[in-house]
């Protein structure tokens, strides 16, 4: 696959900088895996922290922006191809809930810290989620479940 003329190889992070918060080519690099967005705007500090994120396997995603996203350029949840994704993948209920949470962009961290569990657990739904859904990454992942409906946007 590439993006922006770039291979997405294996291993190798992408994040897209732009100006909008609605691009529909942002939308597009997501799908398509990119490992989140960052705006041109952003402060030299936060630059930083999305790389180290990025680095650590984190998706940067900010939440209303992503929402936002698939809103527009979403279909709703009529995604038939990401319905049948998520409805093969048998996901417990626990597994919905640290999908959900991904969704809002919470980390691992945060994500331990709302279920009062240990990061270590997340990690282990995080990484069954993905299996399970057959996503790259968490960035996927999300994508897959605010396009077949599981999440819904706004």
């Amino acid at each position: 696959m590439t993006i922006g003329g770039a291979s997405a190889v294996k291993g190798v992070k992408i994040s897209v900088v732009t100006t909008f918060e609605n691009d529909e080519y942002v939308y597009e690099a997501l799908r398509a895996g990119a490992d989140g967005f960052l705006l041109k705007r952003a402060r030299p500090a936060e630059i930083v922290h999305a790389v180290r994120l990025i680095a650590e396997g984190e998706s940067l995603l900010f939440p209303a922006s992503v929402r936002q996203l698939a809103a527009e350029y979403g279909d709703g949840g009529g995604n038939r191809a990401a319905r049948a994704v998520l409805e093969r993948a048998q996901l417990t209920e626990r597994e919905g809930e640290v999908l959900r949470l991904m969704a809002r962009g919470l980390s691992n961290a945060e994500i331990a810290a709302r279920l009062v569990v240990g990061t270590e657990t997340v990690k282990s739904h995080v990484s069954s989620v993905l299996a399970k859904v057959g996503a790259r990454d968490r960035t996927q992942a999300v994508i897959t479940a605010y396009e077949s409906g599981f999440v819904a946007p706004g």
